[in-house]
């Protein structure tokens, strides 16, 4: 979607300490999660079963852009692969361009008319000129409906399970959208119109083993669940245009100048930024390929659920590598920092790329690709498989943050193949949190996007109207105003919390890294990310995964009074609110020496008050709980205790 969002840093250990707990009834907090049944195909320990399996959807698409009227001409070949053990009656297909219609339900929705996902305009939306079934070698036209941004397509005959294939043959056209919901359109530089591609052609659904059918509408907030596969995409454009697409060039020789293609061939092997068309050969016809008429681009992607492109004749073009992978950038020059600012612009973005999938690649799972390539446009942050789209005016630790981000989704969801529809946690959460941990390192303390996945900024805005839905609520459901911080930031603290406190980093980089092992091209729910992380870390946690995903529960933890006695120190605590959380506390003794307690969840099995006991005849002149600021607690002023308190006696 996505213009990226901010995060910050927190420290945790969990241990257990014994003490004596008060009974008061918590609720239902620590019962066991209800999660879906395992079997075959989904396993108990969060892998997928022997039984596993998923569709297939591979694509041959021929288009045109007229960019005189703005028209996008299509003509796809999509084969489509029955894997699963039902066989299949109708298809559904996604008409992503239709939420640009006028009157289209997206567009309903959302009643501001300036909303981030409206877009409709007049002539907008899918033109259907043809579309033919192909079983068994037999053509015959196809007998379907479409309802706003859905098409079923209804079968003379079955699809086979496990194995049966059908093809559809589809001729469609549609007018690009000056802004279309944030996600593509056309920008216009002073050289030329930069346009932006995405959720351009008709595409299938998701049928899966836990939905069946996944034919939820594309409104504009909820994103993509989409099937993997291979595409093979030939693109006509203007002979002054560069096309940039998902995938590997086919035909660099048709298409890019001797000069061209021996830069392009440099970058394959250098570190450094190599200009492949600097600003002296943007739009110079003797630097083009010799010629007249129209050229066709052609490009070929494998294992991947989606082609997105772009296309200029106003691009700068960059590129370089890292570990096999050609890393490319194109931009207009207004992309380029001024002579007079100090703040880096486009021009740095190729070494920015470098540091995200060296960063990424090392410490999760190696990209998977061969090209990645970042687009300056109108769209402010937009992600598809081995392109993104960012905003031309980015610049600084912004142009840093939001080219991380969108290429932080190659990880999620465009590997790990996540339901975005249903559980945007699961694709902007974890993109967050991996994106934590990349800004610190390329920025140390001074990464500014830090400071939103800071304890106490996430405590406030858990106080706010932003906090009252639960995480995992359908993203189209979700209100606007609480998706940066449900989906975005609170999820990824909550790794956070998982990592640095309350399992340890020992236990849960391995558990999150088998997790993307495990579902890497595939379509995991939430209870398979639940059951691996609970696999490998040998933790029972459904009081965390209930209180943080499924709750609106805030924490608030408290001492209530310290009383002394022959020997040992009581220390009364207390868990205020419904989310319940391990801690740390600090004691700090007359003679000036401290002791940090660390308190497990468990103090709160029997109830909301728990008594620790400190043993000795030295006096305890102050009490902290959470003396580093670790946890998202609401309200610290209860928090501290010091000897001659009111509460103390």
């Amino acid at each position: 979607m996505k213009r990226l969002l901010n995060m910050s840093t927190a420290i945790f250990l969990c241990v257990l300490c014994f003490g004596v707990a008060q009974a008061q009834s918590s609720g239902n907090i620590f019962e066991p999660l209800h999660l879906p049944t395992p079997n075959s195909v989904r396993t108990a320990d969060g892998r997928p079963g022997p039984d596993y399996w998923q569709q297939r959807a591979d694509y041959r698409i021929d288009a045109r852009l007229d960019t005189i009227t703005d028209r996008i001409s299509g003509r796809e070949v999509i084969t489509y692969t029955n894997n699963s053990p039902n066989p299949l009656t109708h298809l559904w297909l996604q008409l992503d361009q239709n939420l640009f219609k006028e009157g289209s339900w997206g567009n309903l929705e959302y009643d501001n008319p300036r909303a981030r996902w409206r877009g409709a305009f007049k002539n907008g939306g899918d033109s259907l000129q043809s579309i033919v079934v192909v079983q068994d070698g037999k053509r015959s036209l196809a007998k379907y409906i479409v309802s706003d941004t859905k098409m079923e397509i209804y079968l003379e005959r079955s699809i086979p399970p496990r194995g049966g294939k059908v093809q559809l043959d589809i001729a469609w056209s549609f007018v690009v959208p000056h802004y279309g919901s944030d996600r593509m359109g056309r920008f216009q530089p002073k050289d030329g119109t930069i346009y932006e591609i995405a959720q351009w052609y008709p595409r299938m659904y998701v049928y899966d083993d836990v939905h069946g059918w996944n034919p939820l509408p594309y409104l504009g907030e909820g994103e993509f669940y989409l099937e993997y596969g291979h595409f093979d995409v030939s693109i006509t454009v203007p002979r002054d245009y560069i096309v940039v697409a998902t995938g590997v060039l086919q035909n660099p020789k048709d298409v890019l100048t001797k000069t061209e293609l021996r830069r392009l061939e440099e970058a394959r092997k250098t570190d450094s930024t190599v200009h492949v068309i600097p600003i002296s050969d943007m739009g110079n016809p003797e630097t083009m390929p010799r010629g007249t008429g129209e050229m066709t681009w052609r490009f070929h992607a494998e294992n991947v659920r989606d082609f997105t492109w772009a296309e200029s004749k106003a691009f700068v073009w960059d590129a370089s590598h890292w570990d096999n992978i050609l890393l490319m950038a194109v931009y207009p020059p207004e992309g380029i920092k001024a002579d007079s600012a100090k703040i880096p612009g486009w021009e740095d973005v190729i070494q920015m790329m470098r540091h995200t999938f060296m960063f990424y690649s090392t410490r999760y799972y190696h990209y998977p690709y061969p090209v990645a390539t970042n687009v300056a446009g109108i769209v402010g942050g937009m992600e598809y498989p081995m392109i993104v789209f960012c905003s031309v005016h980015a610049r600084g630790q912004y142009l840093y943050n939001v080219t991380d981000h969108e290429f932080g989704h190659s990880w999620f969801p465009m590997t790990v193949g996540s339901d975005e529809r249903r559980h945007a946690w699961m694709d902007e959460g974890f993109n967050t949190f991996i994106n934590y941990y990349s800004n610190h390192d390329y920025y140390g303390d001074l990464a500014r996007q830090n400071i939103m996945l800071r304890a106490d900024s996430i405590a406030k805005r858990m106080l706010m109207p932003v906090n009252d839905q639960p995480i995992d609520t359908r993203a189209d459901q979700i209100k606007p105003r609480n998706l940066g911080f449900l989906e975005y930031f609170k999820t990824a603290f909550g790794l956070r919390l998982l990592r640095e406190f309350i399992v340890g980093q020992k236990l849960f980089d391995p558990a999150f890294k088998a997790y993307i092992k495990r579902w890497a091209f595939k379509h995991p729910q939430p209870a398979d990310f639940f059951r691996t992380i609970q696999d490998y870390t040998a933790e029972s946690l459904n009081w965390f995964w209930r209180g943080w995903f499924y709750s609106t529960h805030v924490l608030d933890q408290a001492v209530d009074s310290v009383k002394a006695d022959t020997g040992v120190t009581l220390i009364y605590l207390s868990n205020n609110r419904g989310l319940v959380m391990p801690t740390q506390l600090e004691v700090t003794l007359a003679n000036g020496t401290s002791k940090v307690y660390k308190l497990p969840v468990e103090i709160w099995y029997d109830g909301n008050r728990y008594t620790f006991p400190v043993y000795g005849h030295e006096k305890v002149e102050r009490v902290v709980l959470d003396p580093n600021h670790v946890l998202p607690d609401v309200n610290r002023n209860n928090n501290t205790w010091e000897s001659g308190s009111i509460s103390g006696s």
